[in-house]
């Protein structure tokens, strides 16, 4: 058992964050994220929460990101009873002076986590993998015209791909991630992934494409528990991520521009041409279509009587195509490279809960399978906007916690 202190919480030694190295000190002495003192969580309380199948000696894999979560997950597994070790994968070298995600001060708290638990660590090396598996595809999808989700397909590919492997290539009965999802194994024996408990945190967006052989041997242990509670016991256990601060943009692209990302790869992507009305009718000049979104309104460098709004990317005739607020409603789309988390495609139209965006609003919505892994979805209340390229993920109508698959936007109709 990890030892930890009688004392209370305001009166712990604060853990040692992050140490110096030649791009800066890292974020978790930058910005260290405040403990709140009101919140209490017992150890055997967050285990039965957690709800994890008894280790018993048996291997387990986690999924160490440097992070607070995955620090908090390596801990209730190794009190779980299982013989725990530590993989940090080494994803992307950031650029000098952009150390937020994927660098080595992340790195090293992944090992100091695992030092403090007394478990092994070992980093892996997967810059190449995760290039020609999400930086890649994100490069050409943002030319292709569309909005991609690049942490979707780490999750797919690096994460429950090639890790999910190298585990299973060990001998573990188990990979461990900091996620916050749960998973469930139903009375017939299918697994189920639901939302967290804490949907402030959920991450069940990003999830939906695993299957029922991945869900079989996957655990998102924090899962049951708040943020609050999550940091409360890494405090606890003294932790020395315990105050260590989130990263909130895309780890490869943590100046949050991804336009600059994009022409640092692709030099000349940027060709300017027309911004016209949904008529055709030249309003402007845009800088490159790789600046915009649709449903983008600001830096259009337009001036009309009315907001004017991104309402698509012509990549075939290079214009960027602009329109008012009350021309961005649809009311179906397209999707594909769906996947049904259950393994199997509905035999018809459902009603469904459908989440557009990461955290996003729900859009009651019919699912109508059109083939094995494409379907359309029709509104009764017109969202106003989505890109092609971005997530669709299906969340049960009578279940709100139930996530029933997803896939990517293809396209959408606007009605007559």
């Amino acid at each position: 058992m990890i030892a930890t202190k009688t004392r209370t919480l305001p009166v712990l030694p604060a853990p040692p964050t992050a140490r110096p190295s030649e791009a800066g000190e890292s974020c978790a002495i930058n910005t260290p994220t405040p403990i709140d003192e009101d919140v209490r969580i017992d150890l055997g309380e967050a285990l039965e929460r957690a709800q994890l199948p008894p280790g018993q000696g048996r291997l387990a894999v986690v999924a160490m990101s440097g992070g607070v979560d995955s620090g908090v997950t390596a801990l209730l597994m190794k009190e779980a009873g299982y013989r725990t070790i530590g993989i940090n994968m080494r994803l992307f070298t950031p650029e000098e002076g952009h150390s937020q995600c994927c660098s080595i001060d992340d790195m090293e708290d992944a090992r100091a986590v695992c030092q403090r638990l007394g478990v092994p660590f070992y980093p892996l090396n997967m810059e190449r993998e995760f290039v020609g598996a999400v930086i890649d595809p994100f490069v050409d999808a943002y030319l292709a015209g569309q909005t991609p989700n690049p942490c979707l397909e780490c999750n797919r590919k690096p994460k429950f791909g090639f890790l999910l492997g190298r585990a299973k290539a060990l001998g573990a009965v188990a990979l461990a991630t900091g996620h916050y999802a749960r998973a469930e194994r139903n009375p017939d024996g299918r697994f189920c992934l639901r939302r967290a408990h804490d949907e402030r945190k959920d991450q069940s967006y990003v999830l939906y494409t695993l299957t029922q052989e991945q869900l079989g041997r996957v655990l998102f242990p924090v899962g049951a528990l708040t943020k609050p509670e999550v940091r409360a016991l890494a405090w606890q256990y003294e932790l020395p991520v315990a105050r260590k601060a989130e990263s909130q943009d895309i780890c490869f692209v943590p100046t949050g521009d991804y336009a600059a990302f994009v022409l640092s790869r692709r030099p000349g992507a940027a060709r300017p041409g027309p911004i016209v009305d949904p008529a055709g009718r030249v309003l402007g000049e845009h800088r490159g279509l790789i600046h915009y979104t649709v449903g983008q309104r600001r830096g259009l460098g337009l001036t009309s009587q009315e907001p004017l709004f991104v309402m698509a990317l012509d990549t075939g005739d290079n214009r960027l195509v602009v329109g008012t607020a009350g021309q961005l409603g649809f009311v179906s789309l397209r999707a594909s490279a769906v996947n049904y988390v259950g393994g199997a495609t509905p035999s018809g139209p459902q009603p469904i809960l459908a989440v557009l965006r990461y955290r996003g609003q729900e859009h009651p919505a019919t699912l109508i399978p059109t083939g094995p892994d494409t379907a359309r979805l029709e509104f009764a209340e017109p969202p106003r906007s989505v890109a092609p390229g971005q997530a669709v993920v299906f969340y049960d109508a009578h279940d709100r916690s139930l996530v029933l698959g997803g896939g990517t936007v293809e396209g959408t109709e606007r009605g007559a």
